[in-house]
């Protein structure tokens, strides 16, 4: 098998049954994954904050580090590979609250806000998620199959579509309503 790594900022896609995308310590950044199962097409997008109008230089030359700008690029990398925009299977994993402890900055409520909102506007839905607490993820999306795992704290599982829960006030689900 092929590991493709998915760096911090990084957007990659696979094409081939022997690739793995792969993105390493999300904490308050946000890796999207997307899967096409007819095309066999997925894409990994690991976004560092929500909006490039913060800084628009570097969203200009990294928009891979925003929501805003690089979730549509990872859309648009996915299709131009084949992948159908209604066929996609669509999970995410990390906005954790590492080291912004006391709430001050809630970075990965707000990247998690933002990709909801952009998912939304292109007419796309959450199927499966990780998302909130405390805890460092790493996930791997596997071409051939579309299986996404998920290690967190040292425990690997496959990331599957859940039933709806509840979230808290802050529009996250609570880590522990797995």
């Amino acid at each position: 098998m092929e590991q493709i790594v998915v760096g911090m900022a990084d957007c990659r896609v696979g094409d081939a049954p022997g690739q793995v995308l792969a993105t390493f310590a999300l904490g308050s950044c946000i890796g999207l994954a997307v899967y096409d199962p007819q095309a066999a097409v997925g894409g990994l997008l690991h976004f560092m904050l929500p909006d490039s109008a913060i800084d628009p230089a570097h969203g200009k030359d990294n928009p891979y580090r925003y929501a805003d700008t690089g979730i549509p690029l990872l859309l648009d990398h996915v299709q131009r590979r084949g992948a159908n925009r209604r066929r996609l299977i669509v999970s995410a994993a990390g906005a954790a609250q590492m080291l912004d402890q006391g709430g001050v900055f809630e970075i990965g409520r707000r990247n998690y806000q933002a990709m909801r909102r952009l998912l939304w506007k292109a007419g796309l839905l959450l199927h499966a998620e990780a998302v909130g607490g405390a805890r460092s993820r790493t996930v791997r999306l596997e071409i051939a199959s579309g299986r996404l795992w998920l290690n967190e704290s040292g425990e690997q599982r496959e990331l599957l579509p859940a039933a709806p829960r509840k979230g808290g006030s802050d529009g996250l689900p609570r880590a522990d309503s797995r």
